[in-house]
């Protein structure tokens, strides 16, 4: 297919031009051309997916709710990347993708300062590898998704960069017994918090506020096991691991947590439980245990809407420091972690998300900060190729002392808003566009900065 669309004169040049500068005017062109000349129309494969948050990632945000290793920027089940590609049109035991996107953009604050904005244009190639063994649904399976990111400057090359993101995960059913594992690793140079299903940027590094290394292993290790037909248990352990090269703070996370759970009827579960962590910090603050007292619920009162929750309260003690200072005492606090899903019609989504958590400072020594944070999204298709999207999400970060003695007074308020268009061209290739604004309010000005992108991006899959 990718070589009848090379062989064709009057694609070669839009191609051409969507490489240097991706017009949309171009792509949408040579798919009208494309399409009246295809004697065959493929199977509709389904537009791109670029959402804010997944659950999975609400999930690790240590709230109490076990994550769902399944539910990843690669839905194995269908066998559809997120690139927008189609693996195959039934599911198979083995399943394989592999896509390569591009995107050009320009960037009025590359490294998101305060103090020293510096505008540039810059072009990131993401291949994607994806491999797995069984399907979403299925009782075992075992699947890679990894994705380097290469980022090339016009005017800072000093801002060139390579990172890594990549996922193992696998699950086993012993009968009323099953287990997932998954593993996550994010080798970061930038000002983002890169992960598999946000490419673009909607997760700023705000604590840090600019261009950093930043290192974050992330392990989950789940059970569930059936007591009755309407009553089971399921378990989850973390850890996190939290690395900065750079003089900032690095830590490292710990916590299992246990959940009674029962299925009241047949769209409603929840559950009773807690969740116990010890929390380690490198340099300036005293190690941290904590536990949560948490309820959850799960519900699915149609077969187009879900709704997942959990809400407790956390209650935090410090150990002694090598500091010499006092520190300070019990910290208690609500924790929470939501999703919820609408598809009100075959081409519509509407997603929820929200968590909030206690997290240890990278940036200020001794303060840790409560993050609050809610997403949303909106996925429309339209003339069957074509898709609008919009996702804005508001994020609020208010620091503590972890020391009697001292105060902290750092308050940041985070916003984005991102709309996008994207076109199926063919069943192997799809293009698109977005802006991004994204804006971090904050009581230092040296961690404020607003921030516009307009990035034109195409993704084509094998």
């Amino acid at each position: 297919m990718l070589e009848a669309l090379f062989l064709k004169p009057e694609c070669r040049l839009a191609f051409s031009a969507i490489r240097i500068l991706p017009a949309a005017a171009a792509v949408l062109l040579c798919a009208e051309r494309l399409r009246a000349q295809e004697a065959v129309q493929p199977p509709e494969p389904a537009a791109a997916d670029y959402s804010p948050l997944t659950p999975r990632e609400i999930d690790i945000l240590q709230s109490g709710a076990p994550p769902t290793p399944v539910q990843q920027a690669t839905d194995t089940s269908t066998g559809s990347a997120a690139t927008g590609g189609s693996l195959t049109q039934t599911p198979r035991r083995f399943q394989y993708n592999l896509s390569l996107s591009e995107r050009t953009v320009y960037d009025d604050n590359v490294n998101i300062s305060h103090f020293d904005r510096r505008s540039d244009i810059y072009f990131a190639v993401e291949p994607t590898l994806f491999f797995g063994f069984g399907t979403a649904d299925s009782a075992n399976s075992a699947s890679f998704t990894y994705r380097p990111g290469f980022s090339f400057y016009i005017d800072n090359s000093d801002d060139d960069s390579v990172q890594h993101v990549f996922r193992l995960q696998a699950a086993r059913n012993f009968g009323h017994l099953s287990v997932q594992l998954a593993q996550d690793v994010q080798i970061l140079d930038g000002a983002d918090l890169t992960t598999l299903s946000d490419q673009t940027g909607h997760n700023a590094n705000i604590d840090i506020g600019g261009r950093t290394r930043h290192d974050v292993y992330t392990t989950n290790l789940n059970a569930s096991y059936e007591l009755t037909g309407k009553l089971f248990l399921t378990s989850g352990g973390v850890l996190a691991i939290d690395d900065y090269p750079g003089p900032q703070i690095g830590s490292q996370n710990l916590s299992g947590n246990l959940f009674l759970n029962y299925q009241y009827r047949e769209k409603l579960v929840v559950g009773v439980g807690g969740t116990v962590g010890y929390n380690l910090v490198d340099t300036g603050s005293p190690n941290q245990l904590y536990e949560q007292a948490n309820v959850r619920l799960n519900y699915n009162p149609t077969a187009k809407t879900g709704i997942s929750a959990t809400v407790g309260l956390e209650f935090r003690q410090f150990e002694s420091s090598a500091t010499g200072l006092n520190s300070r005492g019990l910290y208690v606090t609500p924790v929470y972690a939501l999703t919820g899903t609408y598809a009100p019609s075959d081409g519509t989504t509407i997603t929820l998300s929200g968590s909030r958590r206690t997290a240890n400072a990278g940036s200020l020594s001794g303060q840790d900060y409560a993050e609050t944070n809610i997403n949303a999204a909106l996925h429309q298709r339209f003339v069957r190729r074509s898709s609008l999207g919009i996702a804005l999400g508001y994020e609020n970060s208010n620091y503590f002392s972890v020391f009697q003695a001292l105060s902290a007074t750092r308050n940041d308020n985070y916003v984005y808003v991102e709309p996008s268009v994207d076109v199926v061209i063919t069943r192997y290739w799809n293009a698109g566009a977005y802006y991004l604004h994204r804006q971090d309010s904050s009581s230092f000005d040296l961690f404020s900065f607003y921030d516009n992108q307009v990035g034109f991006r195409m993704a084509v899959s094998f």
